[in-house]
């Protein structure tokens, strides 16, 4: 991954949100920006807003199931976990929120969000989605998959 161009891309998108909504957002605005050119961007769009949104949601579950073994456990870092669990659903909440709000919009909307077209091209357009890929799960967990 090239993190020189990922801090490039979040030096000049404007928002206070956590990185990945930042990134989420840029790749959602050269996806709508370039729908005139191709079609299937929009299909693209709407895949990529469904698959967080799941994302969020089963992040949400895990979380909640991990809280309620913890509970039943009754371990040491008992408060501590608790603590992480509340980051992790309040990160999701606004996640959410980001996403429902992007739902709400149509593509010709969405330009109330918009940054320069400039900002986002297709080559970082395509780091970002290698970016966002090796933050899921499977991708995480490959190299585990490929030893065994």
């Amino acid at each position: 991954m090239d993190q020189g161009s990922i801090a490039r891309i979040l030096k000049q998108v404007s928002g206070g949100e956590d990185e990945i909504q930042q990134l989420q957002k840029a790749l959602l605005d050269y996806l709508d920006v370039n729908t005139e050119i191709d079609a299937s961007l929009v299909f693209s769009r709407k895949f990529y807003i469904a698959q967080w949104f799941r994302d969020t949601t089963m992040e949400t579950e895990k979380a909640i199931k991990s809280q309620k073994d913890e509970d039943s456990s009754e371990g040491t870092h008992h408060a501590k976990d608790v603590e992480t669990t509340g980051q992790i659903m309040h990160r999701a909440e606004s996640r959410k929120k980001f996403l429902r709000s992007i739902i709400k919009t149509v593509p010709s909307q969405f330009g109330a969000f918009k940054m320069n077209s400039d900002t986002v091209d297709y080559e970082d357009a395509c780091l970002i989605v290698r970016y966002l890929a090796s933050m899921r799960p499977f991708a995480q967990s490959f190299d585990i998959y490929l030893t065994q």
